[in-house]
């Protein structure tokens, strides 16, 4: 893979991780149509999805740096419980990764790729629309059983084409809780899981195998402009409520995957 096709799949990547369209799916759908072979998918995705992290952290910096300062204030406060929410909902993901880490990754490239994100890119579409359509009473804030019930929506997304932000934004909406909430929580229990794997990556040198360091850099650093692009454009339309127009666009998307597959 050369440098212009790793900046092409980050821009994809920093655009598709905030918006609930999959990101995982849109980066395989744009794999096969640029032709890019590459010897570790999983290596590649995580890096690029490090670099979406770190957008997360320079938009929603305001909200991370009030979330430290609480943590060392003494006694229970509420920052320290939104951060024990947070890791209640990071659990699921963390089961799955430990458990199912080499399926998926042989699952990414598996020859039937294609049928399996066009499949999940429609149950993305249906999750959202029945969100969109949802008028639960909102609640005043996420418990710690929704948190852990949004952290399972987080852990079925590692299935690639089903979207992590819209299966946990739908999830934690169809829950009853209130729109900007959701979208500010969606955002932030992914950062310690993709933190984690990105280490593990690092420490044991797998994270470089299979593609050169220019182009990975090139691509690390076009997912987070267009991150952090992407998720201040997101939260906004979360809280305006929105989502429909994302069901109809993973529909179109999953259908026109799924035809390519069997055409």
């Amino acid at each position: 893979m050369g440098t212009l096709e790793a900046i092409l799949l980050g821009i994809v990547q920093g655009i598709t991780e905030f918006l609930p369209v999959s990101s995982s799916g849109h980066l395989q759908i744009a794999k096969e149509l640029l032709g890019v072979q590459i010897d570790e998918n999983l290596s590649f995705d995580v890096t690029l999805h490090a670099a979406t992290v770190l957008s997360t952290l320079v938009v929603l910096w305001p909200e991370v740096a009030r979330l430290l300062r609480g943590l060392f204030r003494r006694g229970m406060n509420e920052e320290k419980s939104y951060l024990l929410k947070l890791i209640v909902s990071m659990v699921p993901i963390g089961i799955v990764g430990f458990l199912l880490k080499d399926q998926l990754n042989a699952l990414l490239d598996s020859p039937a790729i294609l049928a399996v994100v066009g499949a999940m890119l429609l149950l993305t579409a249906a999750l959202l629309a029945f969100a969109y359509y949802a008028k639960p009473r909102p609640k005043e804030q996420i418990s710690y059983r929704d948190a852990f019930i949004i952290g399972l929506a987080q852990a079925c997304a590692a299935m690639p084409g089903l979207s992590r932000s819209g299966s946990t934004i739908a999830t934690g909406l169809l829950l009853g809780n209130k729109k900007a909430a959701v979208a500010q929580f969606s955002f932030l229990m992914v950062l310690a899981p993709i933190m984690g794997e990105t280490l593990l990556q690092l420490v044991s040198g797998e994270l470089s195998t299979g593609i050169g360091t220019l182009p990975l850099a090139a691509g690390f650093l076009a997912a987070f402009v267009t991150g952090c692009l992407a998720c201040k454009f997101m939260i906004e339309v979360v809280k305006r409520g929105r989502l429909i127009w994302f069901a109809l666009y993973c529909a179109a998307a999953g259908t026109v995957s799924l035809l390519s597959y069997f055409a």
